[in-house]
Parts: C-alpha cells; structure tokens; sequence
C-alpha cells in the first residue's frame, strides 16, 4: 500500500492504494464518483476520461499513484454551484448523447480540447474525438456541441 495525496473536483484527499490501483478504480469504488465509466478497460472508447491538472486522461490505464499531487476533475465538478459548465449546456443543448454512457468522457475531452484551442473546426473536432467512442449517435450532434461549447467557453474552462 501507498500513500497518495489528490486533488479531487477541487477537495483535497489522501488515500491508502495498492500500487496496481487505477485511477477509475480510485474514483469509482473509493470516493464514489462513477461518473467516468470503465466500457472497455484498454483506452480505447474514452468512456473514462477525466482532466488531471485539466488535461484528458483515460483513468482506466492510468495508476491513481500517477495522481498523487495532481489535481483531479470528473463530470461530477465540472459544474458550478448547481449550473451547467458551457460544455454540458452545449451538449444538452445540441442533443450530442443518446444513452449517455460516453456522455461524460466526450464532455471532459472537449473540455481539453476548447481550453487548447477556442475555435475548433468541425475536422479538428473529429480528430481529438477519435478516442471517444459513442455507439449511439453518428458524431453530428456531438460535433455541433463540441463546437458551441467551445466558443461559449470563450477559450477557458
């Protein structure tokens, strides 16, 4: 076991882990936070993403030690006192979900991608998505929310 100290939605953490611990596990079944879903436990449908220190990670591969000091944001503190972040607003505005399971990784990756870069175009929007499976939906709306997110974000978070 290992010591870590973490940054989550903004609450400071410590937590005792096994050193195999990642960081999804950390976040689902220790603090309870099950908005990053675990879909396929190899990277590659994003359905677990987060922002560590406001950059996307896949927390399914990632070690929650790799965590330790950094700062954590899930879908559950991208919210603000009870309002929407620009980006969910867009989102529901723009229906970019159907079942909503890849709903909060697509959310914090567009996130990353609008504080990187505030006017997006609709392929650069595809391309950062790539590693962002939705099963549901053929990706119009998604990009449409993505894109509105990103100019109602004003390029920050």
């Amino acid at each position: 076991m290992a010591a870590l100290m973490i940054t989550v939605n903004g609450e400071s953490l410590s937590a005792e882990v096994d050193a195999r611990t990642l960081l999804s596990e950390l976040l689902r079944e220790t603090l309870g936070l099950t908005g990053a879903h675990v879909g396929c436990d190899t990277s590659q449908c994003g359905a677990c993403t987060v922002l560590m220190n406001g950059r996307s990670v896949k927390s399914c591969t990632t070690f929650a030690l790799e965590a330790d000091g950094q700062s954590v944001t899930t879908i559950e503190g991208l919210s603000s006192n009870g309002a929407l972040h620009p980006m969910q607003a867009a989102f529901k505005e723009h229906h970019g979900l159907q079942c909503g399971f890849c709903t909060p990784g697509m959310v914090l990756s567009a996130v990353d991608l609008a504080n990187r870069n505030a006017q997006p175009t609709e392929s650069e929007i595809r391309h950062w998505l790539e590693g962002n499976l939705c099963r549901c939906t053929g990706y119009h709306n998604i990009v449409q929310a993505v894109r509105a997110g990103a100019e109602a974000m004003g390029g920050g978070a």
